[in-house]
């Protein structure tokens, strides 16, 4: 029969007093864990709260001309004949000619001056036009002929949108916050009628269809996030398809080939410390590095040379993030492919990466994720702040998203800070769905 000994600890003061202590401690940590919870849960709070304050917003509109003084019927079924009239009528001569340029050509503005010193048949090859105007220069087009042109070469929905921009031109001239909409309603009403008798209220979700199908422009009411969405888009091509081979390869040498020599430490502490070096530091060493040293492709400013400074930025987290997914494969998997006779090479084809891949996955996806919320590196390598033209490929100029808000958010208009709220919820939501996808990956596989 076995005897069970029990140990009275009620009388052990010592013990008491550690595990009260013990207990306190606990208590204490507890209390600054759901205190930083809080504080951090406030702080998204009243960061979603501005976002959506300023894309939620009342306008006030006023029309430079009435589209009643334009036509009795509704602009929308005006025929294309009428629009072009309308356009000859409000548009000055260079004012039409810089619309072949942006509408028909899509052209930058930096661009303009070039294409006014070539003949007509080199730079345009829509619609069709007498031959002798194929020796013009554009600049020596008369306002009928550009008139003519745009008839050829625009649709009808288009030159509609062209006559609201140009001759209607609306323009916000005064914007009042979702909180100040839903508690000072009246306040509002009293205003318009004093200050701006001939505006309309309207009530505005910046964040629609067309903001995201437009392109930027000088009028925030005109603005849009096309250009600079796809730019980011090209950008994140470019990284990730620069850093992911690069990175994986890296971490597989040192992982599996690379000896336990001290130059191999070296390189691994100084992986380690390159991914703690500011953003900033990338993009200097990319403006020396990719810039200047492509210059000789347009003038280096280009979506390739951002993409691969952001490559390098990324491609230290990369590395480390895929030497923790190998790490985690079991050693018994490796030692079993090797029984199998199996060389290394076979080992970490079919059996090492196939196991590391959702953890390499998810740290690639993490890093795009900073990668495409950067500013800093891209506003040294050169990212234009004002550009109308979408990239057409690798040596394009170019912008992205958190440069667009930086200059929205720069500029002296209240509409323009509604338009960066709006590009921050693209932003925020593109970052969500980047995290999403990484975590789906983490949890599918583990």
């Amino acid at each position: 029969m076995s005897r069970k000994s029990t140990v009275n600890f009620s009388n052990n003061v010592d013990l008491n007093q550690k595990l009260a202590k013990r207990r306190w401690k606990s208590q204490v940590g507890r209390f600054f864990f759901r205190m930083t919870l809080i504080a951090s849960l406030l702080a998204l709070l009243m960061l979603a709260y501005n976002i959506l304050n300023r894309a939620f917003t009342t306008v006030a509109i006023e029309d430079t001309v009435n589209p009643t003084e334009l036509s009795e019927i509704p602009l929308a079924e005006l025929e294309k004949a009428e629009l072009l009239l309308i356009l000859g009528d409000y548009l000055s001569s260079n004012q039409l000619r810089i619309l072949i340029f942006e509408r028909i050509l899509g052209a930058p503005r930096e661009d303009w001056s070039d294409l006014n010193t070539q003949t007509l048949s080199a730079i345009i090859e829509v619609g069709q036009y007498p031959e002798d105007w194929g020796t013009m220069l554009v600049s020596e087009l008369e306002p009928q002929q550009i008139l003519a042109l745009l008839g050829q070469g625009l649709s009808q929905e288009l030159l509609v949108s062209i006559v609201e921009e140009k001759v209607v031109e609306e323009r916000v001239v005064q914007v009042w916050t979702l909180t100040e909409t839903v508690f000072n309603w009246q306040g509002i009403e009293a205003q318009v009628a004093t200050l701006y008798p001939t505006t309309r209220l309207e009530f505005r979700f910046w964040l629609n269809t067309d903001f995201l199908m437009t392109a930027m422009h000088s009028q925030p009411e005109l603005s849009g996030l096309r250009t600079a969405i796809l730019g980011s888009l090209w950008l994140m091509t470019i990284t990730a398809a620069f850093a992911f081979p690069v990175g994986v390869s890296a971490a597989l040498y040192l992982e599996e080939y690379a000896a336990d020599t001290p130059m191999n430490r070296i390189i691994q502490l100084n992986i380690a410390n390159l991914a703690g070096v500011p953003s900033i530091i990338y993009g200097i060493l990319g403006l020396i590095v990719f810039v200047r040293a492509m210059g000789f492709l347009t003038n280096g400013r280009t979506i390739l040379s951002a993409g691969l400074t952001l490559g390098l930025l990324i491609l230290p987290i990369i590395i480390i993030s895929t030497q923790e997914a190998i790490r985690a494969v079991p050693t018994s998997l490796r030692q079993a492919s090797y029984g199998m006779g199996a060389t290394r090479w076979q080992m970490i084809y079919t059996v090492l990466f196939p196991k590391a891949l959702p953890g390499i996955l998810t740290g690639t996806i993490l890093s795009l994720s900073r990668a495409f919320g950067e500013t800093a590196p891209l506003i040294v390598v050169g990212s234009i702040t004002r550009i109308t033209a979408d990239p057409q490929g690798p040596l394009s100029r170019f912008t992205a998203i958190p440069i667009q808000i930086y200059t929205w958010t720069a500029q002296p208009q209240d509409a323009f800070r509604s338009a960066a709220a709006a590009a921050i919820l693209v932003l925020v939501v593109t970052l969500l769905v980047f995290n999403s996808v990484a975590i789906i990956l983490r949890n599918r596989y583990s």
